[in-house]
């Protein structure tokens, strides 16, 4: 129902992050939420499932595509549920969890909570060879418009007069985070500077 939401993040809980859009706060479940804390108090773009039961509705909220599409392929394995899904990408990342289940290693997703042998097995054999087509692309996709943000953030840092040296501390920042526009960059290598 909802691909994504663009809002100010306003809290950032153990268990979910609250998201204000359009005057209306969003409580988002997010895999860990802590991830977001550096995004406290600016715009950012969080991408959404919304998922109904009988008695609730609950939306989910990842940083990119990519990790909502692999949340959305879990979903599909018998015996994981909105909340292992939420477990497995806590402890790992998108990658890893790829990595694991097309190199068939076992050993790896058991190491997630509420994970067993049986489960392992059966998300290797429900997930294996459906998950890297179009996923790595989305990731490199991520990975340019990051590049591209932190890019502009730069030559406008330059032009306020800040030092080669100072530039490159940023650059070596910036990469280290999640960046959602140029505005974001340039704030978070300001604040990284002050620090």
């Amino acid at each position: 129902m909802y691909q994504y939401i663009k809002g100010v993040l306003k809290e950032v809980a153990p268990q979910y992050i609250t998201l204000e859009s359009g005057g209306i706060g969003y409580l988002i479940h997010a895999p860990n939420p802590f991830r977001f804390e550096s995004s406290l108090d600016s715009e950012v773009v969080i991408f959404t499932d919304l998922i109904v039961r009988e008695d609730s509705h609950t939306l989910y909220g990842f940083r990119d595509m990519e990790e909502k599409t692999l949340f959305q392929s879990l979903l599909k394995v018998t015996g994981i549920g909105p909340k292992s899904a939420m477990a497995i990408l806590a402890a790992s990342t998108p990658a890893g969890v790829i990595n694991a289940i097309e190199n068939e290693d076992q050993a790896y997703m058991q190491k997630f909570p509420g994970v067993g042998k049986k489960t392992a097995s059966q998300i290797i054999l429900d997930l294996k060879g459906k998950l890297t087509q179009g996923e790595a692309s989305v990731a490199e996709e991520q990975q340019d418009t990051n590049a591209h943000y932190i890019s502009e953030a730069l030559l406008a840092l330059e032009a306020l007069g800040y030092s080669k040296r100072e530039i490159t501390r940023i650059e070596k920042h910036l990469k280290t985070i999640d960046i959602n526009s140029v505005d974001e960059a340039v704030k978070s290598g300001l604040k990284f500077l002050v620090q």
